[in-house]
């Protein structure tokens, strides 16, 4: 299973475990449980503090459970974790083993705090790069409190369990038996709906927080060069978002950032983040800022004010707030988000295994998508609105060449259908004729672009036509002291690396902002 590097990488990360840990198989005669017990053969073999042990006492075969000796494990992996979720596989060892997580002692102590037993299911895919992120946390949770179980179920392996949950799209997550959640969640996201109280005591630490010199709104790669380049001055920065790394932590591959030749999003995410951690950036993460209010006077503080009721003040803002997959807006989209209307293909395709999709768009991420789909489902229809195909050539003739394709241009998307539960089909019109189609599948991917997240700054920063928020050559707004960067403005191709560069820019702009204007009495920063 695992090539002589990746057991050597692997040994030298168990040699790090402080006590033995024990792996607890249950298997069948099936193909899948052979291959997963070759891994966690391969594995025990790397290191004496790691015991195999096979038994047959759990529900889902093939799995197996990471646990101490002598007590009841409360880690389990039903499937085989490799691609995307061997680090999870890695950190569940390591953790259990003793070896500290990487996460601050408030998270530790609140995680510790909480009362009552929680038993997680979460439904991933092999192929999603948002799915470690949450097996890793919860399984972190299972770590550090006695009272929390996890169980990470690969949804292809066990189609049976996914269409009897319905469970459409991944990461989905049960808790006691009940839906929790969908999508990435961190672990302090995670821990705010555990713990209610939570979102009190982090409002009142924000509320208390000293103004800054400058304060970023986003965490993406703009607001991530910009805080870099902030601090890189000797000012007070932080950085507010709802999850540090933006979009990019839905990105499947990146091979276009100059000088890194291939990388995959959260993992270019988590370097972003390690970069700005590394300069003493206060980061607060998981926070949605509702309201931007500009200073009443040159030189004074700004306020951002956050969903949770807290207020933080700065002397300058920057908007780096990004973008998000663009909606068809039709209706039934929103009913059956999640009910078989997706928008990564990545991450929720192997749940169509054999299935009928359709994906609207044709530029490169509509036929990337098609193309990608068409190896996993029966048939894939795709329905672009203009006249041809606007991706790349090369993708167009891979896509044109496959047998279980459809391709329809001038199709007006009118409605996505469902039986109340789920999707059963899309309708649409043929521009061409004025004829209208019904098509009977399983699940919708939409790639029709992005749109900017800029509804709440409606009224206070200028926007364009399309939402963006207009900037000057320096990142500055129609608001003085406020300057933004990155897809959510009007700075043209909205690519990692420009993105990149504009936070910059917007933090040198800012900064030169700052040297020009004298502070007011009341806005002195410590």
């Amino acid at each position: 299973m695992l090539d002589t590097a990746l057991q050597t990488q692997l040994k030298a990360y168990l040699d790090k475990l402080q006590r033995p840990i024990e792996l607890v198989a249950s298997l069948d005669d099936g193909e899948s449980s052979q291959q997963l017990r070759r891994l966690l053969t391969q594995i025990a073999s790397l290191s004496p503090k790691v015991v195999l042990v096979e038994r047959d006492d759990a529900e889902r075969k093939p799995s197996f459970s990471i646990g101490l000796p002598g007590e009841p494990a409360r880690i389990r992996f039903a499937g085989l974790p490799m691609g995307h979720e061997f680090t999870s596989l890695v950190l569940a060892l390591l953790q259990t083993g003793g070896h500290p997580p990487k996460v601050s002692d408030e998270v530790i102590a609140q995680a510790k705090g909480l009362a009552g037993d929680f038993d997680f299911e979460v439904y991933m895919s092999l192929t999603c790069q948002n799915c470690p992120d949450v097996v890793q946390a919860l399984n972190l949770l299972s770590v550090l409190n006695p009272r929390i179980r996890t169980v990470t179920i690969d949804g292809a392996l066990y189609q049976d369990e996914v269409a009897q949950r319905q469970v459409m799209a991944v990461p989905s997550v049960f808790l006691n038996g009940q839906p929790f959640g969908q999508g990435r969640m961190g672990i302090e996201e995670i821990l705010a709906k555990l713990d209610t109280g939570s979102a009190t005591r982090a409002a009142a630490q924000l509320d208390a927080k000293a103004p800054y010199d400058m304060l970023i709104v986003g965490g993406g790669p703009a607001g991530a060069a910009a805080a870099v380049y902030a601090a890189r001055k000797g000012i007070r920065t932080g950085v507010v978002a709802e999850r540090f790394g933006g979009q990019v932590l839905d990105t499947l591959s990146i091979e276009n950032f100059v000088s890194v030749q291939e990388t995959e999003g959260p993992k270019f995410a988590a370097a972003l983040e390690q970069h700005v951690r590394h300069y003493g950036v206060d980061i607060m993460n998981a926070q949605r800022v509702e309201r931007l209010v500009p200073a009443d006077e040159p030189g004074g503080l700004a306020e951002v004010q956050l969903a949770n009721g807290a207020t933080l003040r700065a002397r300058s803002v920057i908007l780096s707030t990004g973008a998000r997959w663009r909606e068809v807006g039709v209706p039934g989209e929103r009913e059956y988000r999640n009910k078989g209307v997706a928008y990564c293909p990545h991450c929720d395709g192997p749940l169509f295994k054999g299935k009928r999709v359709a994906v609207i768009g044709g530029g490169n991420s509509g036929v990337e998508a098609a193309i990608d789909l068409a190896g996993i489902v029966s048939q894939v229809t795709l329905l672009e609105f203009g006249d041809a195909l606007r991706a790349d050539a090369v993708l167009v003739d891979k896509l044109k060449s496959l047998p279980n394709v459809r391709i329809h241009t001038r199709a007006q998307t009118t409605a996505i259908t469902g039986d109340g539960r789920k999707v059963d089909g899309l309708s649409y019109t043929d521009r061409a004729t004025g004829s209208t189609h019904q098509v009977p599948l399983e699940g919708v991917f939409v790639q029709i672009g992005l749109q900017p997240n800029t509804e709440w700054l409606k009224g206070t920063v200028e926007l364009s036509r399309h939402g963006e928020i207009v900037v000057d050559a320096r990142g500055q707004t129609s608001v003085p002291g406020v300057f933004a960067a990155g897809d959510a403005t009007t700075v043209p191709f909205k690519q990692i690396i420009i993105a990149t560069g504009d936070g910059a820019k917007a933090a040198l702009g800012a900064f030169d902002h700052l040297m020009r204007t004298p502070a007011a009495a009341a806005a002195t920063v410590d």
